[in-house]
């Protein structure tokens, strides 16, 4: 496995870091290994045959991988690389920690949590969004995901272009994210 995870690995201007200036940081990530996936596809449907929905479901799971990076729950640690990647990324949480106001630096408490890991899983949850849609940005409008997770109940309906959910009159892309695979433990993935 090969994330593409540059953008995050020479975030290095840690005085400058802000919310904004990491989601900024992690799209380009998503962007890029969204483009990655998407041009390799076509080895892999020479070989494996094509499905509309495996291009999401491979999407869908470097999406996972980059939350479990930044919340700080990625399994595949040991590598150098890795070290330092979860290294900074406790630094710039670190910073971004210290920008709070003191409501929010009570109820995150760094004394409890050195690592930040609630404030990285609610920064996450804030911008899941913004990263799907990064990380799907080169997929075909014709992609669509393997079941229908756009909506609720008996009216949930596939994500069918370029991987995302649509409104109500099928036109704009909605805030929903069509899987919560960055929710199911990466073992079991």
């Amino acid at each position: 496995l090969h994330l593409c995870d540059y953008n995050l690995e020479n975030i290095n201007d840690y005085e400058n870091i802000t919310n904004d200036t990491l989601l900024v940081d992690v799209c380009l990530a998503a962007l890029h290994e969204g483009q990655s996936i998407t041009q390799d596809y076509p080895k892999y449907q020479r070989t494996y045959g094509y499905s509309p929905s495996q291009i999401c479901t491979m999407l869908a799971r470097s999406f996972a991988d980059i939350g479990d990076i930044i919340r700080g729950k990625d399994l595949y640690l040991g590598d150098n690389g890795k070290d330092r990647l979860e290294e900074k990324l406790k630094t710039i949480f670190g910073k971004i920690y210290d920008k709070l106001g003191d409501e929010a630096k009570n109820y995150y408490a760094k004394e409890k949590d050195p690592d930040f890991l609630k404030l990285r899983e609610d920064w996450w949850e804030l911008n899941r969004e913004k990263v799907w849609k990064a990380i799907t940005c080169n997929a075909a409008v014709g992609n669509e995901y393997f079941r229908g997770t756009c909506g609720s109940g008996n009216n949930a309906t596939q994500a069918s272009r370029k991987c995302r959910c649509k409104d109500k009159k099928g036109q704009d892309d909605t805030d929903q994210v069509p899987t919560y695979f960055d929710y199911v433990p990466q073992f079991l993935r």
